[in-house]
């Protein structure tokens, strides 16, 4: 169906980004240098591409659906995605005020922020394997054609209310341009 393939679409874009944070995390450990830009750029792509857009689209549109197709919102693959979601929430702010203080002068919290953000690309890799491979392949079963067309054209009202004019573009600018910063960490 063409939404779960529009929210699959998402998750390679997400993932391009969480394989760079990773190797920038992974090199703040070792001591190695990494700009400062590239986390508030990965933060930045994190809060308001996946988070507000991208699982907006989700908590809003497909999740009730598939609830009204006779899905279990609470207690079943919907209510962990859920609750993934808001644990990612809160690794991210963690990350956020980690970076805060790094970029303050504090190195310490350089490391902290490391952890958070490797926390979050583990707990984002899996969520996303379960959308793809289970939860997705579920709401296709039970939604119909219709429901089909009328998610594609919600997304698109969503994003249009959510996001501002030219955020895909711009997100997109930035994925490019924090992979070419990690391609080499």
């Amino acid at each position: 169906m063409e939404a779960t393939e529009i929210l699959k679409h998402e998750h390679r874009a997400i993932e391009s980004v969480l394989d760079s944070l990773d190797k920038a995390a992974e090199a703040v450990r070792d001591g190695r240098p990494v700009p400062a830009w590239v986390f508030a750029d990965g933060l930045d792509f994190i809060r308001n591409f996946a988070d507000r857009c991208h699982h907006g689209k989700e908590e809003d549109r497909l999740y009730p659906l598939m609830g009204e197709r006779g899905l279990p919102i609470e207690g079943g693959p919907i209510g962990v995605m859920l609750m993934e979601h808001e644990q990612g929430r809160a690794f991210v702010r963690e990350a956020a005020a980690k970076y805060a203080n790094w970029t303050g002068g504090d190195a310490a919290s350089a490391e902290a922020m490391a952890d958070a953000l490797q926390s979050y690309v583990k707990l984002l890799r899996e969520h996303i394997y379960k959308e793809d491979n289970i939860l997705y392949l579920m709401g296709n079963q039970v939604m119909s054609a219709e429901d089909d067309q009328r998610l594609v054209r919600e997304f698109e009202d969503f994003e249009e209310k959510q996001m501002e004019p030219g955020a895909h573009e711009k997100y997109h600018a930035m994925i490019e341009k924090i992979e070419e910063e990690t391609a080499e960490l």
